[in-house]
């Protein structure tokens, strides 16, 4: 297990966002997906949101993402 439990990260910034895609492992092994968004306000403070998805609710979770992605893209003049 890895620091606080991440098995695995990666990271896309864009302008003054950082959006985190963090694998975490519980104590029991379970696998779960946070995303997390991290705005920049000012020199130091950040504003970050935070969203779980839990190993069991990942297929749907997907599909229904890849729908808005889909949706979002065919709108895009």
């Amino acid at each position: 297990m890895g620091i606080r439990g991440e098995v695995f990260s990666a990271k896309v910034s864009s302008g003054n966002r950082t959006y985190f895609f963090n694998v975490k492992e519980n104590r029991q092994g379970d696998l779960f997906l946070n995303l997390v968004e991290s705005k920049k306000h000012g020199d130091t403070d950040f504003e970050r949101h935070s969203i779980v998805v839990y190993q069991e609710d990942l297929d749907s979770f997907a599909g229904e993402l890849e729908k808005a992605v889909s949706f979002m893209r065919s709108r895009k003049e």
